[in-house]
């Protein structure tokens, strides 16, 4: 029986993981973005979306999505 899954690219486990994890805050991103009209957490969860689609090493998807948390907690605390 052919593996199935070998043509599909890097899905394994941990990538898999990983998007669903970083996918799930980016929709909280969004949604608190767009709920209270805040453009900072809502680009954010736009970007962190994008990263999680886009970005094909869990480490480095992981990596990024946690810069993103801390660049949208700091531009907040700088009052943009």
């Amino acid at each position: 029986m052919p593996d199935v899954l070998n043509h599909l690219g890097p899905l394994d486990e941990h990538y898999l993981l990983a998007s669903c994890l970083w996918g799930a805050v980016a929709g909280g991103y969004l949604i608190y973005g767009w709920r209270q009209r805040a453009t900072i957490p809502f680009l954010g969860g736009v970007v962190m979306t994008a990263a999680s689609f886009f970005i094909t090493s869990a480490l480095l998807m992981s990596l990024a999505c946690i810069a993103l948390m801390f660049a949208v907690y700091w531009l907040l605390k700088q009052g943009y």
